[in-house]
């Protein structure tokens, strides 16, 4: 009976220290549990995106040539695609044409300015010969009006012969003939000058206004080899080819996507944490990503920013809680976080793989 007992109390002690060790156990791992929880915050809710750069054509036209294929890499400033560019090389040499014909049109009316101002320049200097032919004559009808009045009044006492008297009076009238004549002389280069300014001031008119249309004619030549150099479209970015939907021949008009480039040297991750787990959750905070291609691998980045808003009052048709029918749903809150520059680049991340990543904050 001794031995029975010491047997059972030795296996009741075993027993307590066995449950002892459990129940210590248990709570360490509660405890390392809640503090990990309580500094890493993870969700399944996240996925690797990046800049998709869609390609689409400026113009209308017909497809001559196709560089690349699907998921081919391709260079910044790589030629993908051409479009016949038959059509806009004429229009580029038919505005051309008329450009070089309102730039001749402008030149001669250049030249015709040039030449009325040098007419009006001799028509002023007439003008200033015309005055001084009649000051000149001016002088001469006062004195041909003082030698008249004394012819008169000698031919009045006989101190002068008729004859001699008839060739003063003869004097005074042809000096009075000719001041006349410098008037009306004056007068007419006064108005031809007036004249010849108002078709300067007319041409000067014509002039701005085929300036006008010679930048308007350059303008239409510069869309024109715009629309020619669009008939070649480069790569705007290193990536590689994606959502080609084009092939040689096809018809295609202005803004229609035909393929898509993306790079993915700076993919980054959407995070939809719940607004519970958003509390802690600050920028520059360091995370670690698990990407569901590659098991086993750590990928490290950092929290870069938090939306604004959830993603459901961004979604094309946001709740609308005020119609009476309001369910509370915990929402979720889009993070951004960027990949750390070291990350490894053998393996490759590609925009919408699934993700797992874990911010860790502090205590």
């Amino acid at each position: 009976m001794n031995e029975i007992k010491i047997v059972n109390n030795k296996r009741k002690k075993i027993a307590i220290i066995v449950f002892s060790v459990f129940v210590l156990i248990s709570v360490l791992t509660l405890y390392f549990y809640l503090n990990y929880n309580a500094t890493h915050i993870t969700t399944d809710d996240a996925f690797v995106e990046g800049n998709i750069h869609t390609i689409a054509s400026k113009v209308n036209g017909t497809v001559k040539m196709i560089y690349v294929k699907d998921n081919q890499s391709v260079k910044k400033g790589e030629l993908l695609l051409e479009i016949d560019p038959v059509d806009y090389d004429v229009r580029v040499k038919e505005a051309a044409a008329i450009l070089d014909a309102e730039k001749k049109k402008l030149l001669q009316s250049e030249i015709m300015i040039e030449a009325s101002k040098k007419k009006l320049a001799e028509m002023n200097a007439y003008i200033e010969v015309a005055r001084a032919n009649l000051q000149l004559q001016d002088a001469n009808i006062k004195q041909a009006e003082k030698d008249i009045k004394r012819a008169e009044n000698l031919f009045k006492k006989d101190a002068i012969s008729k004859e001699r008297y008839e060739k003063t009076k003869t004097i005074y009238d042809v000096v009075t003939a000719q001041l006349k004549a410098a008037k009306e002389q004056l007068r007419q280069a006064e108005i031809a000058a007036e004249t010849q300014k108002t078709a300067i001031k007319q041409a000067e008119v014509e002039k701005a206004i085929l300036i006008s249309s010679v930048r308007q004619k350059e303008a239409l030549l510069d869309a024109a080899k715009l629309n020619y150099e669009y008939t070649k479209i480069y790569a705007p970015d290193d990536g590689y080819i994606t959502k080609k939907s084009v092939e040689v021949g096809n018809q295609i008009k202005q803004g229609q996507p035909l393929m898509a480039v993306v790079p993915l040297r700076d993919v980054y991750v959407i995070a939809n944490y719940k607004e519970t787990q958003l509390q802690k959750i600050k920028p520059g905070q360091k995370v670690k990503i698990r990407v569901d291609t590659y098991p086993g691998r750590i990928f490290w980045g950092r929290v870069e920013s938090i939306m604004a808003g959830t993603g459901a009052v961004f979604s094309l048709f946001p709740p609308e809680n005020a119609t009476g029918q309001f369910v509370k749903v915990v929402q979720r809150i889009p993070v951004k976080i960027v990949f750390d520059k070291d990350t490894d680049s053998e393996h490759v991340l590609r925009v919408g793989m699934s993700v797992v990543p874990t911010v860790i904050v502090e205590k």
